[in-house]
């Protein structure tokens, strides 16, 4: 704490502790007066000050702080530079250090924030040396951060699985035209006809996400910051309208399935559309009028970038946290209890069923599971893909949503191609059938 006296810093071996050099110059300046130099070690836990600025993404290593003062004048532009050496074990892989100065701070709480101005890291096996133009507080701030190879293989992943996205969603909303167009039932079943939408809506969704995606590294390579904003808006506006058609596709269920009560919702459909569309550009623009989309680079684990992308921005990663991840952690909470009471409340109704009725009960469950598993259980992985042990996750990760486009198509064909002397042709039918609920369009 502040008020301790000043001890070694993270030492991790007897005789291997971390140091300090002072350059002679900064002595020299101050020959013909006595100046006292002050070294503080803080430990930050307690100091809201410094803990406010770092994000997730980083930590400060060991908690330590270094503050360095000289007399009671602000040292800037030495030309040869102080010397701060960090002793450390051996880093996981994927973990970089970097130097990191807090130029102006105030014990009143306040501070300036941490930033790499006037500093260079030098790596080593067991320690990193901080080299720094002026006099502050210092720390080591680890980050996690991918190699170039795995980034890399990621990325190629990523397109590949995109692509393969988008020529499935089309053959979705083909088959879609296919059973309007050729099943009577699919004409007159209203309930089916709002469940299909819903499906499409949805697609639609994820075909202009991944659409998106596949342009995007090539127009962030381009030298044009405007049409970089808005492409990053509209991504982030894609993904958006995608989590929240998960969610309106759980209210759906619920309606059909869970709620008991008779229900009939005017211009269903069309309020459904709003929402799904309307919110997420609601969103999009706040987060656009302070300046939140521009270039996002993805830099490999020597610090050297890989590839760009128009995105959030850096600096506006409170965005991210809470429109994308918090936002989709509520929508996938939801689903979640969604998915467990219609478990349940399909097995209820699984011991009361004429034999007939049991047969076609599975259709019941796999809509349920498509829902959790498609449309929210995959994306839930974002979650576990923190720190140097989430390789294994981030492809997974990557792999199951760049594909999600066949997993619905696939999934689709099962629920709804018509079999031979079938009459209801869908789960929606049996649980409308069974006069649970009726959720008309008005």
């Amino acid at each position: 704490s502040p008020v301790q006296a000043p001890k070694r810093i993270n030492s991790t071996e007897r005789g291997n502790a971390s140091k300090i050099r002072l350059p002679r110059e900064l002595f020299q300046s101050m020959s013909s007066r006595t100046a006292q130099v002050v070294v503080m070690v803080l430990n930050i836990k307690q100091l809201f000050m410094f803990k406010q600025e770092t994000n997730r993404k980083e930590h400060v290593l060991d908690n330590t702080v270094v503050g360095i003062t000289v007399g009671d004048t602000r040292v800037t532009g030495l030309r040869d530079p102080v010397q701060l050496t960090f002793t450390h074990g051996q880093l996981p892989h994927g973990v970089l250090p970097h130097a990191h100065c807090f130029p102006h701070v105030s014990f009143a709480g306040q501070g300036g924030g941490w930033n790499t101005s006037g500093c260079v890291t030098q790596l080593g096996d067991k320690g990193t040396v901080c080299s720094c133009d002026h006099l502050t507080f210092f720390t080591l701030l680890l980050s996690s951060t991918l190699d170039r190879s795995t980034a890399r293989a990621l990325m190629v992943i990523a397109n590949v699985g995109c692509g393969v996205t988008v020529v499935f969603s089309v053959f979705s909303i083909v088959f879609y035209i296919f059973l309007r167009c050729t099943y009577k039932k699919f004409k007159s079943d209203e309930t089916i006809q709002i469940n299909m939408a819903l499906h499409m809506n949805l697609i639609s969704s994820v075909f202009l996400l991944n659409l998106t995606f596949l342009f995007n590294n090539w127009i962030s390579s381009m030298s044009q910051p405007g049409l970089c904003k808005g492409l990053g808006g509209f991504m982030h506006y894609c993904l958006l309208c995608c989590f929240t058609w998960m969610a309106l596709e759980g209210c759906h269920l619920y309606l059909l399935f869970v709620k008991v009560l008779g229900t009939y919702i005017r211009h269903y459909l069309v309020k459904l559309c709003i929402i799904g569309w309307g919110f997420p550009a609601l969103v999009v623009i706040v987060a656009g009028s302070i300046g939140s989309y521009g270039k996002y680079s993805i830099q490999s684990i020597d610090d050297q970038p890989i590839f760009s992308l128009c995105w959030i921005r850096p600096e506006h990663v409170m965005v991210h946290y809470i429109t994308n991840c918090g936002y989709f952690g509520l929508i996938f909470l939801f689903n979640t209890v969604i998915f467990g009471v219609v478990a349940w409340k399909n097995y209820r109704l699984q011991s009361t069923r004429a034999a007939k009725e049991n047969r076609k009960a599975w259709k019941v469950g796999l809509m349920a599971v498509g829902l959790f598993c498609l449309l929210g259980a995959t994306w839930s992985l974002a979650f576990l893909t923190y720190g140097n042990t989430s390789v294994p996750t981030r492809y997974l990760f990557t792999i199951l949503n760049s594909l999600q486009g066949i997993f619905i198509f696939i999934w689709l064909v099962v629920l709804y191609y018509p079999k031979k002397e079938e009459t209801t042709g869908s789960s929606s039918h049996i649980i409308r059938n069974d006069k649970t609920t009726t959720v008309s369009q008005g």
